[in-house]
């Protein structure tokens, strides 16, 4: 723009010069004006470089049938169970949930009687794609442990849209699943949210507008990695200390550009503004996290670890939105419903590593019951596949013990609560008025045994259908593959 302005300037100074001196006086004044036109411009594009968002999400659905799903049992996500009950699906969105809905005629049908339905699954710790099927050196792209704080690497940009996990979660009932880095590092980078859906390119899968994530680790994986090449984090007072510096360099960075654009806000010239600050994809997003656009999913499993993350959060100013494993989170579980913090967690793994060991499976249900957002997630290729049946279980586990938990409020563990943890329930995770349609009808109570995902519905768009081989998405990898029942991982 300025050198396109400083052309058309010049030519006009050219042709004033050769006429009189009112016209050269005419051409210096227009001239400046262009000048400042240009200080503007300049100003408008370093204000719009701060709000730019990279590799942005190309994501659109693709058209969608108006249609009802009627005489379901229907778990809203929300607290209700609707006994006899029907969904008014038009233009991808939910358009009506109820009992005796109007519906006109000449309208798609889909009669779920006797079958239950549910909003679409969604796992908020996936590494589909990073770490995807089958698993080989080579496409193991999950952990850039080079570094004990690599916050400049987006796990986006190494997602294998071709995996076939991705496929086998669809027939699970999951219609969102937010992909993380590995828990390596200190801080190990973005994590990125996707549609369940095929595209040619990570940015069609990418959700709109939900907020990029930050995965941080505590505990013995980052200092297990680097203690064991002579290098600090070594222990977990090492780990804090480098948490807390990396945040104290996010701080500094964060306070240039704000300076920065202030100055740029208040116009052109000023000094400040003349010393423009050199960007660092480190900080940059470290600093967003600081600003609360990025969310903060922090891999931790023992209770007084999680107590001193919370303790850095305060200090820096930062929100964690969820801890994950949190094998100990029954320790603090009001602790974790007084900060609005999720805990997001298995059913029943536990003991693999000594931080792991003391957990108990009524973890899922005790948070509950706290108040606390309760939330069931995979960190497994195959445990996505069955996140319905990792619910039932820690809801079985608290019942057994008298805890009392019932379907209509469980099933918000792998739904609403997932939602709320990565920033996507104004547009997902329940079946209310105006959201995504990502439904899935359930052969049986999805949380009994015996519960298949029959149909599953991606923005209104029937993306899966058991009974319908046409509707059984294949990844790219997967076509020649003669024995697709085998091995797979």
């Amino acid at each position: 723009m300025v050198d396109d302005l400083d052309h058309d300037r010049l030519n006009l100074e050219f042709s004033m010069r050769k006429n009189n001196w009112l016209s050269l006086l005419l051409a210096t004044s227009f001239s400046i004006s262009l000048l400042i036109s240009c200080s503007s411009d300049k100003t408008d594009k370093e204000a719009a470089k701060q709000t730019l968002k990279p590799f942005p999400s190309t994501y659109a659905p693709l058209p969608s049938e108006t249609f009802v799903i009627e005489h379901a049992t229907i778990l809203t996500g929300t607290g209700q169970q609707l006994d006899d009950a029907s969904v008014l699906v038009e233009d991808g969105k939910i358009k009506v949930v109820g009992n005796n809905i109007y519906v006109e005629a000449g309208i798609k049908r889909y009669d779920a009687n006797g079958k239950w339905v549910t909003p679409g699954i969604i796992d908020v710790h996936s590494h589909l794609g990073v770490y995807p099927s089958p698993s080989i050196e080579s496409t193991s792209d999950g952990n850039e442990m080079t570094e004990p704080v690599t916050a400049q690497v987006w796990a986006e940009h190494s997602v294998w849209t071709q995996d076939p996990g991705m496929q086998l979660a669809l027939a699970g009932g999951v219609t969102t699943f937010q992909v993380l880095p590995g828990s390596g590092n200190l801080i190990g980078g973005r994590g990125v949210t996707l549609k369940n859906v095929f595209a040619r390119s990570v940015q069609g899968m990418k959700f709109p507008d939900a907020p990029h994530s930050l995965k941080m680790a505590c505990g013995e994986n980052p200092k297990r990695v680097y203690g064991s090449q002579g290098r600090a984090p070594s222990t977990r007072m090492g780990n804090v200390a480098g948490y807390r510096a990396a945040w104290i360099k996010a701080e500094a960075y964060r306070e240039k550009w704000d300076a920065y654009y202030e100055a740029l806000a208040k116009g052109a010239g000023g000094e400040k503004a003349k010393e423009k600050p050199e960007r660092t994809l480190k900080l940059e997003t470290l600093s967003e996290v600081l600003r609360g656009n990025i969310l903060v999913h922090n891999h931790c499993y023992r209770a007084e670890e999680m107590l001193v993350m919370i303790d850095i959060a305060k200090e820096f100013g930062y929100k964690i939105a969820a801890f994950h494993h949190a094998i100990e989170a029954y320790k603090i579980a009001d602790v974790l419903a007084k900060e609005n913090i999720c805990a997001a967690m298995w059913a029943d793994w536990w003991g693999f590593k000594h931080e792991a060991f003391d957990q108990v499976k009524e973890n899922v249900a005790m948070v509950e019951k706290a108040g606390a957002c309760a939330i069931i997630h995979s960190d497994s290729a195959i445990g996505i596949q069955h996140l319905n049946q990792e619910a039932a279980k820690a809801m079985a586990a608290g019942n057994k013990n008298g805890l009392s938990l019932q379907a209509k409020d469980v099933i918000a563990w792998i739904t609403a609560n997932a939602a709320k943890a990565i920033g996507v329930f104004d547009q997902t995770g329940s079946l209310e008025e105006n959201k995504m349609a990502d439904i899935v009808i359930w052969s049986h109570n999805p949380f009994s045994i015996y519960a298949k995902a029959e149909k599953v519905f991606v923005d209104g768009v029937l993306s899966y259908d058991r009974m319908d081989l046409s509707k059984q998405p294949t990844s790219d990898f997967d076509l020649g593959i003669t024995d697709p029942e085998g091995e797979r991982l």
